[in-house]
């Protein structure tokens, strides 16, 4: 299957058309790839190498992914666009530097995005890639967070205190909507920068391997919100997700940790098509499927395996879950096979089993 037979499955699954996808890492890969971290973090040729070689690598993987690359960033990328200084250790993603008063997060308002160093390194990778023409290969988004996370890392915990107090939460909303802003300016340059258009996009999520959303065009992660109450959640969270999100048609949502309340509320926004879990362990998958399928959002990413659990006997378990629900899956497996052949019986086992 070629890249544009693999695009036309992904529009086939958002119809609800075939079986569920599947996207089975290629060998020798690892997701979180850290060596020589600093250079590639400073020099946009070296980390398209990098992205490159990985991305190579799924193009004729038994897969349903699509190859995709990205400026690898991390976290602090908007952040750092918003003046925030970052620090960068050998072996280790970005860290955030010195967090911002308040004062310092209402004037974000005034930057002007277009001078940030950090910005220039993704948009110069990009257009590194877009001059290589190459159609067998996409290209996605830098880390940009979700609107909530992105003022965690620039307040720090202050945060939590000021929007506890009915005195100051309004000064919060201020700071929200100032960083809304800044998240969809920063998402339209990416955005124009890969030729995507607003509606649309691939995302590989940390990954050399994409998804195509047809009807969605950004990724907000909100990490953070697993650390407050419903009532903050549907507060602080949501409505600028939805802010957020509106301008493009739609949002793909991750976060990590557990929080069953998020879940659903996240689920049951309208403007969601797709969820993604770090910690599925943490949750029991029937519950997880049963819900996604009840809303019609699709999950996308791991389901957690049972201890001791063999690929062959996993792939039967999860399918059987799937087609028990209802629910549309975009698996990303937590056991799979390390050769070729064996990940070929994989992905045909998993298509036959989810049709």
């Amino acid at each position: 299957m070629n890249i544009e037979q693999r695009k036309q499955q992904h529009i086939d699954f958002w119809n609800g058309r075939g079986g569920s996808l599947l996207f089975i890492p290629a060998a020798g890969i690892f997701q979180y790839d850290v060596n020589d971290y600093k250079r590639r973090f400073y020099d946009p040729a070296v980390m398209l190498e990098s992205e490159l070689e990985k991305a190579q690598m799924v193009i004729d993987w038994p897969t349903d992914g699509l190859p995709a690359v990205r400026s690898n960033l991390g976290t602090i990328f908007i952040p750092a666009i918003a003046g925030q200084d970052y620090m960068i250790n050998e072996g280790q993603m970005p860290w955030p530097g010195e967090h911002f008063s308040a004062e310092q997060i209402a004037a974000v308002k005034d930057v002007n995005i277009e001078d940030s160093q950090i910005l220039k390194l993704a948009l110069e990778l990009y257009n590194r890639f877009r001059s290589q023409g190459r159609s067998d290969i996409f290209a996605y988004h830098a880390d940009t967070q979700g609107v909530f996370d992105v003022l965690h890392l620039l307040r720090g915990n202050d945060l939590f205190y000021e929007m506890s107090d009915e005195e100051n939460a309004g000064i919060t909303h201020q700071l929200l909507d100032i960083v809304t802003k800044l998240y969809i300016d920063v998402s339209k340059k990416l955005k124009a920068s890969i030729c995507e258009a607003d509606n649309q996009m691939v995302h590989g999520h940390g990954t050399p391997q994409g998804l195509y959303f047809p009807s969605a065009g950004v990724r907000l992660s909100e990490d953070t919100a697993t650390l407050l109450s419903p009532a903050m959640i549907d507060e602080f969270v949501i409505p600028y997700m939805h802010k957020a999100a509106m301008p493009f048609g739609g949002a793909f949502v991750h976060y990590c940790g557990k929080h069953e309340y998020l879940y659903e509320a996240v689920l049951n926004c309208h403007f969601v098509r797709a969820i993604d879990l770090g910690n599925p362990e943490m949750y029991d998958t029937n519950w997880l499927l049963k819900k996604c399928a009840q809303t019609s959002t699709v999950f996308y990413g791991k389901l957690a395996e049972l201890e001791g659990e063999k690929w062959p006997d996993y792939i039967k378990r999860i399918a059987s879950i799937v087609k028990q629900t209802g629910a549309r899956c975009v698996l990303r497996p937590c056991v799979f096979p390390q050769n070729k052949s064996e990940s070929q019986e994989m992905l045909d086992m998993w298509h036959e089993l989810t049709m």
